[in-house]
């Protein structure tokens, strides 16, 4: 696994440490993080006296994508690869940024223990049933010739996981050979790594093509020809921006070296300068927009160059589907070859111009029947009620998440108040700070955008006050979800939390009010079991209980686990 090594410490069955590897001897204690990760139990099914299991924290193919999209946007340098991205996101000093980074572990081994199984293949299994994830594809061999052949069909096969692997790992499976074989003064004796070829390949660089994203970021692609690589020919590779181009030297015309950073993304690795002719041509990066030839700015301290103007069209396309995105305003059935064909025919503008549409509009365009218009403008119109938070992250403010939307939409309740917030008042909201404040004062002192907001308004988008979150019946209480709901998503029930005044944890602990049980729980279950027995205010909750509290309508569905509880739960 192409990742971070760490180490687990587990005491009576509970997380009490978590390490990196470092130097084998000293490593950076990253407990609060490694909390925050999905497949790190925090507490064992099985209440093992002392354990310390080794593992590697991954980041997946599609995360490292977005990840890399979200940074480039952001006007940040993209990380080179998912093993980078893995290991800066386990090192933030805030664990929430860690739990936005959609890491994972794989666990392989087991260090200090008692009563540890006699092979290694029965220790991955113990660790299984303990509750931890293992390294998958592992196989147990008579002879090193299966073990080779297994090694060649995962080198083949590795491009369709959805995690990066550089090699594999062959080990003499009975621990006590282990032992009796001992160890070099650089590897044991008893495993042999198995590296993967770089895969990589040389090509020539036909054009250097200039994409405009939503926020205005000018982003570089090399136009290539097209060369077979990893399973898939590429032709075109991401060049990040104008200061990596500079640092590799990269010119029309050169031979270069692509690969695919985290096996997902083409890149261009470097240049081959000695296969020069003299033919080729320095990149310069545009000064006005390509998409309109407005001026271009690069902001002190970003590598990012952005087009400034707000009408740019290819900004609102790219705009347009971030609006209307599921975790945005949600509008189904408007995706981008609808939302293009509503631009180049001057039928949307900006945002809220799809409150402004009209069934002959949708009709009149290329594959749209007449029960799609009808479902698409029902979609827009049930969107104009979505809760404030999502009309604040849907208009892409710059630095605000969908995360920081929803504290900022509790917190000040309305458009209004948030508008009108100094940024002494917006710093001083949990969780949002100078950046943040700062891209939330730039974007509403746009005259433009404040014309749109108008808009928006005048269509029965926004108008409703959200209520403050301390005014909410749930205000402040943290929820922690396991186990699979019947009756709605993860995502949904986060989406009643929120709405209710409430937060949703991915830890258990002594600051969480409610544990929601759903089927096939997990081990924060019995986490939480130990905090109730220990007198800590711990909820246990089942489905139909949360359900009723959040005000859901339909919550008479049961359940096996009732609630369990040292106090009431509130009506």
């Amino acid at each position: 696994i192409d990742g971070l090594a760490v180490n687990l410490t587990y005491e009576n069955g509970v997380l009490v440490r978590g390490a990196t590897r470092g130097d084998g001897e000293v490593g950076e204690d990253v407990t609060a993080n490694l909390r925050t990760i999905h497949t790190v139990p925090l507490q064992l099914k099985e209440p093992v006296p002392l354990l310390e299991v080794r593992g590697e924290v991954y980041m997946p193919k599609r995360a490292f994508a977005a990840l890399n999209e979200a940074q480039e946007e952001a006007g940040g340098r993209p990380f080179a690869n998912p093993r980078n991205a893995a290991a800066g996101s386990l090192r933030q000093l805030d664990p929430a940024v860690t739990a936005n980074r959609r890491l994972g572990l794989f666990c392989y081994a087991v260090g200090e223990a008692a009563g540890v199984p006699a092979t290694h293949h029965e220790v991955l299994a113990w660790l299984e049933k303990l509750g931890f994830t293992v390294t998958p594809g592992r196989r147990l061999f008579d002879t090193l010739e299966e073990a080779v052949a297994h090694c060649e069909a995962m080198a083949a096969g590795r491009f369709d996981l959805p995690y990066a692997i550089d090699g594999m790992v062959v080990k003499v499976d009975d621990l006590g050979q282990q032992q009796r074989l001992g160890y070099t003064a650089k590897s044991p004796r008893w495993a042999v790594a198995y590296k993967f070829p770089a895969v990589e390949a040389a090509t020539r660089v036909l054009d250097i093509v200039v994409r405009v994203g939503r926020t205005g970021v000018l982003t570089p692609t090399a136009v290539l020809e097209p060369v077979e690589l990893a399973g898939t020919t590429v032709s075109r590779a991401t060049l990040h921006n104008e200061d990596y181009i500079r640092e590799k030297d990269i010119r029309l015309g050169d031979l270069v070296r692509v690969h695919k950073a985290g096996e997902i993304i083409p890149e261009v690795v470097e240049v081959v300068p000695d296969r020069r002719d003299g033919t080729e041509r320095e990149f310069v990066m545009p000064r006005v927009c390509p998409a309109c030839g407005s001026p271009v700015s690069r902001a002190a301290g970003e590598v990012a160059v952005r087009c400034t103007s707000l009408a740019c069209p290819a900004r609102l396309r790219e705009g347009l589907i971030h609006f209307v995105s599921r975790g945005a305003m949600d509008i189904r059935g408007l995706g981008p070859a609808v939302l293009n064909q509503l631009v180049t025919a001057g039928l949307v503008r900006d945002v809220s111009d799809l409150y402004a549409l009209q069934r002959e509009d949708l009709v009149a365009l290329e594959r749209l029947a007449d029960k799609s218009a009808d479902n698409l403008l029902a979609a827009v119109d049930r969107s104009r009620h979505n809760p404030l938070h999502r009309l604040l992250f849907a208009l892409g403010i710059r630095y605000v998440g969908a995360g920081a939307a929803r504290v900022l939409a509790g917190h000040f309740g309305s458009l209004d108040a948030l508008m009108q917030a100094s940024c002494e008042e917006l710093t001083a909201v949990p969780e949002i700070g100078p950046k943040i404040a700062a891209g939330i004062k730039e974007f509403f002192a746009s005259e433009q955008n404040r014309a749109v907001l108008a808009k928006l308004r005048e269509r029965g988008v926004g108008t409703a006050d959200e209520r403050a979150a301390r005014d909410l019946p749930l205000a402040g209480r943290v929820f922690v979800l396991t186990g699979g709901l019947t009756a709605l998503s993860r995502e949904e029930a986060g989406e009643l939390i929120a709405a209710a005044g409430g937060k949703v944890s991915s830890s258990v602990g002594r600051g969480t009010d409610y544990v929601v049980v759903g089927e096939k729980p997990g081990s924060k279950l019995a986490r939480a079991e130990k905090l109730v027995r220990e007198g800590a205010g711990v909820q246990i909750i089942d489905e139909t209980a949360f359900l009723a509290l959040v005000g859901y309508r339909g919550a008479e569905s049961c359940s096996r686990f009732g609630t369990r509880t040292g106090g009431e739960v509130p009506h």
